[in-house]
Order: structure tokens, then sequence, then C-alpha cells
């Protein structure tokens, strides 16, 4: 204990250390453990990822907390972190294991509907949602402070087990960030924690093909390797047989013509 009855710092090595040492034992009791893997630079690299943790950068209530969280959770402090609707559920090692969770309003109907209407024809497929391939005019709609689909401070509530006074400690902050993080691997949580329902931003079927002329944005198209991963082919592959099929030589009617004659005048076996 320090002389202010505060636990002692702990470094960051250490805290690696206790946080290892911590999921093992959880893990060896039979817990299943959803833990924020250790990092370095950005948290996260993915658009939802990225637009989470951006977002988090407005809360100048939060300044304060904020660096020490982004340190936790590059640091591997997050043990376990559990998205469900309107709330996250996590461990994060610090001096000792603490319990962290944070609850996330819904979003309001009227305000889905508007974010609704303001996207209304422009993104075609839920791969597109979740990959975050439209247009930067979505993109900002999406994102904007205050009627965006992010949440704000005030429609954000938590509670750690830690003896921080502060109105967010940096474990509430590590969680935060770690959100971040899981949206890279899966986006589609978003959508569950904000309780609302991402295919209603999707283009009403046929509404290309009446649109005369419409022409698709480059920004807007996945490269063949993005759509290899996402249908689980090889496009390579596909482009090959493609190709070889163009390559290969046309004979004209006259030529069929023979070679059908040709081949009924062979004996027969």
């Amino acid at each position: 204990m320090s002389d202010w009855g505060w636990k002692p710092y702990v470094r960051a090595a250490e805290r690696r250390r206790k946080a290892e040492s911590a999921a093992a034992r959880a893990k060896n009791a039979g817990a299943t453990l959803s833990p924020i893997a250790p990092s370095r630079g950005a948290i996260a690299k993915t658009f939802w990822g990225k637009a989470w943790c951006d977002n988090l950068g407005r809360y100048g209530d939060y300044a304060n907390r904020l660096p020490r969280g982004r340190t936790y959770v590059r640091n591997g402090s997050v043990i376990d972190l559990a998205v469900g609707p309107g709330e996250v559920r996590a461990q994060v090692v610090g001096s000792n294991l603490y319990r962290v969770e944070v609850r996330v309003a819904s979003v309001g109907k009227k305000h889905w509907k508007a974010i609704g209407a303001d996207c209304a024809g422009s993104i075609d497929s839920m791969v597109e949602l979740l990959q975050g391939t439209f247009s930067k005019a979505v993109m900002q709609r999406l994102c904007r402070p205050g009627d965006g689909l992010f949440p704000a401070p005030k429609e954000i509530e938590f509670t750690c087990s830690c003896p921080d006074w502060a109105s967010m400690c940096k474990h509430v902050a590590a969680v935060l960030y770690g959100i971040g993080a899981r949206l890279d691997q899966r986006p589609e949580l978003l959508f569950q924690l904000r309780r609302v329902d991402g295919n209603d931003l999707l283009a009403p079927a046929g509404t290309d093909l009446i649109r005369p002329g419409k022409q698709t944005s480059k920004a807007r198209v996945l490269d063949e390797s993005a759509l290899g991963d996402v249908f689980g082919i090889e496009m390579a592959e596909v482009a090959t047989s493609r190709d070889a099929v163009r390559a290969a030589p046309r004979r004209s009617k006259n030529e069929e013509a023979r070679a059908v004659r040709a081949a009924s005048r062979k004996p027969r076996t």
C-alpha cells in the first residue's frame, strides 16, 4: 500500500504476467474466456473498430482516463470481454482482478428510423455493411456525433469492482477500447450492443434494377481478395478457368459439320 491507501503502481510487464496467470487459473477452473489479445500500435484496424475508438476520443469527460485504458488493453490486461444486447461484461487485471460492466442505451426508434432514411438505398448488402465499404457520405452519417450509431457519454453507464473513486477508472477505459478491438473481429456486435437490426439499413431488393445508368463507385467495389475471404473461394482459380475458356479456339460451322461426318464414318467396335 502507498501512503495514501492506494496500491502501488504495477509495471506493464508484471501486469501482463498477472493477466496470463489469472487467465490460466480461470481456464483450469472451467471458465470460458474471450480475451483481447495484446497488441502494438493501433488497437483497431478495420472500419467499425476504428470508428468506435475514434468516437471514444470525442468524450472530453473521459480524457484523463482514456490513455491509461489504451495501455491496459494493449498489454493484454483485458482477459475476458463479452458483448451482449445493451451490455458488455469483462474482467481486467490491474493490481488485482477486477470485474467491469458497461451498459449502453438502445438506439431510439425515431433515431434509428432517421439513420435508415438518410442511408436509404445506399448500402446494398450485409457484406458491404460489415466491411465498411460504403460511400463516404454514409460513413459520415453513421459516425456523426450525437445522432449517429455510436453512443454518447450520457448513453453509457459502467461499474468496476476496483476502489477507484473516479467516474471512469482505467479498467473501464480498457474495456471501452477493448470493444473497438472486438468489433475488428465481429462488427455485427455493434448492432447487437445498440439493439438494432443492421438489415434495416440495406437497400430494398431490386433497387439497382430500377436505377438506369447507375454506376458503382470505385470506392465501393470489393477487390477479388476480399471476395475470396468472404465467400471462401480462390478467385485466382476462377479467373484462370475463365481465361482458359476464353482462350479456347472456336470452330466454324463447316468445321463442326466435317467433324460430325468424320466421326460417323468411324467403324464401330
